[in-house]
């Protein structure tokens, strides 16, 4: 256990206080396993009314033992009335547990990240965006582990901070992707470096509008201070700083000029993943990291899985997994990597937008759009007056027609702007339906190229 917590056990701060964690994913259970050790007892508490007790066995072995319970189902007052601390799991909005929260101390409302932060020790790297936070966020640990230094990289990726504190490893720097979804309920949460990558409009099925979603984000510099970096866009500096957001120290980054500094990364195609490393070499260099060392490390980098991933080739056509593309801005740089005609597949859960925004970049590079499952009614009004655009109930029909009207050098993307939720578990299933399709048509076609395609 890190050495602050093992100071917050000795001091029996939480010794057999009623904490409540909201909501039974991956962070939720991994806060309950800390609250646990520090000798809290734990209310589980989760919407899903049909969330079975055996979740509990994630988190003890011998859940009564230890004083943890699980409540599934409405939320009511009595379940946080008793409660010495309430910790958010992501995705859970307080606005949306406002009325059984009326009585309760904001001060004891925490997100899960908020939690874990009060026990580091560590340097922190934190970052926030639109788009690229995990690509970033590996690359940035990538570099510093080419570097020699011992990281550990997660927070909404991966391994929830909560977990990390219960390792017996203590890493030189911690990498944390942090979602506007956390940071809405940080308030010390101090980054030795923090980054936006990017701002553009998304999750407003859960903010209120895009303002309330950009000052989450800024939520991630409230606590900096001059010993401290605020890595931003160039773009986006004077409007930051007339918000005067941080006192940090700005250091700004911009693909267009990467100053004195320009890194080749084969494995991360587009402008957008241009940006993403100059802000990367900003978030290192202040570890030490040499020009040397970062540009080794940047150009062995490799793409990670559902991000402008290749999954296969049949007839001399190219299936690209872009699942990961959840926004209409991540559509557009995944639509831009390429010099070969696309085509476009969208569809799902759709989150926000003008989806107008799309026609100047897919115009000239798009040769043809196929829809698939939810979200017709917003896309098909606006691009089918200027693409040729068809619909399929399912991503493999959507696939297959798309296939049938390619020609050889084509690229069949995947890259939907919108949650899965409409048909899959999540972004990581659609793009795994989507390569085992493209799989399914190039043993069907021969992988030769002598089949598929026009």
């Amino acid at each position: 256990m890190d050495r602050r917590a093992a100071i917050f056990q000795s001091l029996k701060i939480f010794e057999n206080r009623q904490t409540v964690v909201v909501g039974a994913g991956v962070s939720g259970l991994a806060a309950c396993r800390f609250l646990l050790s520090l000798g809290a007892r734990v209310r589980l508490v989760d919407a899903k009314a049909d969330l079975p007790q055996d979740v509990l066995l994630k988190v003890h072995e011998n859940p009564a033992s230890v004083g943890l319970t699980l409540e599934a189902g409405a939320h009511s007052p009595a379940q946080f009335a008793d409660a010495h601390l309430i910790v958010l799991s992501p995705g859970v909005p307080v606005k949306k547990l406002a009325h059984v929260l009326q009585e309760v101390d904001p001060a004891r409302v925490v997100a899960e990240m908020e939690f874990a932060s009060w026990f580091l020790s560590e340097p922190v790297i934190a970052i926030t965006g639109t788009n690229g936070k995990t690509t970033t966020t590996t690359l940035v640990g990538h570099i510093l582990e080419h570097a020699g230094l011992s990281t550990f990289v997660g927070g909404n990726i991966g391994t929830p901070l909560c977990d990390y504190l219960m390792s017996e490893k203590q890493a030189d720097v911690l990498v944390i992707e942090i979602s506007s979804f956390q940071l809405q309920n940080c308030r010390s949460f101090k980054p030795r470096v923090a980054a936006l990558l990017n701002f553009s409009a998304n999750h407003l099925d859960y903010h209120l509008d895009m303002e309330e979603y950009l000052q989450a984000k800024l939520q991630l510099f409230a606590r900096q201070d001059h010993a401290c970096v605020a890595v931003i866009p160039e773009a986006m500096r004077e409007e930051l700083a007339a918000r005067n957001f941080t006192k940090a120290r700005i250091d700004a980054f911009t693909a267009e000029a990467q100053f004195d500094v320009k890194f080749d990364c084969p494995g991360l195609p587009g402008a957008h993943n241009r940006e993403n490393i100059a802000a990367a070499w900003r978030m290192v260099r202040p570890f030490g990291v040499t020009e040397e060392q970062a540009r080794a490390a940047i150009a062995a980098f490799r793409a990670l899985p559902h991000r402008i991933e290749p999954v296969g080739e049949a007839g001399g056509v190219l299936f690209v997994n872009d699942s990961k593309a959840t926004t209409l801005d991540s559509v557009c740089a995944a639509v831009k990597s390429f010099e070969r005609p696309v085509r476009l597949l969208l569809g799902g859960v759709f989150k926000g937008g003008d989806v107008a925004s799309l026609l100047p970049v897919l115009t000239g590079r798009v040769a043809s759009i196929g829809l698939f499952g939810a979200s017709r009614e917003v896309f098909e009004p606006v691009l089918a007056p200027h693409f040729p655009l068809s619909w399929d109930a399912t991503l493999e029909a959507a696939v297959r027609r798309q296939f049938a009207q390619a020609s050889r050098g084509d690229v069949i993307l995947l890259s939907p702007a919108t949650a899965s939720f409409d048909a899959y578990t999540g972004y990581t299933a659609r793009g795994k339906d989507f390569a085992r399709v493209a799989q399914d048509i190039a043993a069907e076609t021969g992988q030769d190229g002598t089949g598929g395609g026009k």
